[in-house]
């Protein structure tokens, strides 16, 4: 049994996350700006609330971990200071000895091997472009992190989010930092499907200090 904690567990990649490692038999501790609604609370997760700009709620959220989740994304108060909260979070994982696992975006990944990350371009779409490009930064800056700091960087499919949830298929293929399709040319991915290509890195172990992708 791993003691999982999910940062932003309330949301949509978090709480699938939560509801998979939940239903593993791992023990889950939910972090989020506020709490629920009671008929949306999974039983047997223990949700707390609190900013994690604040020194005092990161420590709060590594302390008594074995692993940390970070869905966090650069949106509301989190929206140009994701890189420094994220950046606080390793320094504290590394402290610990706790493993990171943080959720990026599709933008992250690259065309091809070898060449640069979409989110260095100029082609994303204008809506898009801060966020992937933060979410990017974040990942420039585990790429950097020195040992003993354990990471995986998740990079999802580019049709993934609240918007297009999917069904859960129970599969997945994973890839490293270069973006894959199916054989229709589609790259996407159910929130419930990403979250068990989550947890089940967090029980084999398979991949330290790299970024993953995972689409169908």
């Amino acid at each position: 049994m791993t003691r999982i904690t999910v940062l932003g567990g309330t949301g949509y990649a978090g709480s699938a996350v939560v509801r998979e490692a939940l239903s593993r038999g791992h023990t889950v501790t939910s972090f989020s700006r506020s709490l629920p609604e009671r008929d949306t609370r999974v039983k047997g997760v223990t949700y707390k609330t609190g900013s994690l700009l604040d020194p005092d709620v990161r420590d709060r959220a590594v302390e008594g971990a074995d692993v940390i989740v970070s869905t966090l994304s650069p949106r509301g108060e989190l929206d140009g200071r994701i890189v420094e909260v994220d950046s606080a979070l390793a320094d504290l994982a590394a402290q610990h000895g706790v493993r990171l696992v943080v959720v990026g975006g599709f933008s992250s990944l690259r065309i091809e091997a070898g060449g640069p990350r979409m989110a260095e371009g100029d082609d994303i779409p204008p809506q898009f472009a801060s966020e992937a490009r933060q979410m990017n930064e974040v990942l420039s800056v585990l790429l950097a992190a020195p040992e003993p700091l354990d990471w995986v960087f998740f990079s999802p499919a580019a049709q993934f989010g609240s918007y297009v949830p999917g069904d859960a298929l129970g599969r997945y293929r994973l890839g490293g930092d270069v973006a894959f399709y199916d054989e229709a040319g589609v790259s996407a991915i159910s929130g419930a499907d990403f979250a068990l290509a989550i947890i089940d890195e967090i029980e084999r172990g398979d991949h330290r200090r790299v970024q993953v992708s995972a689409a169908y």
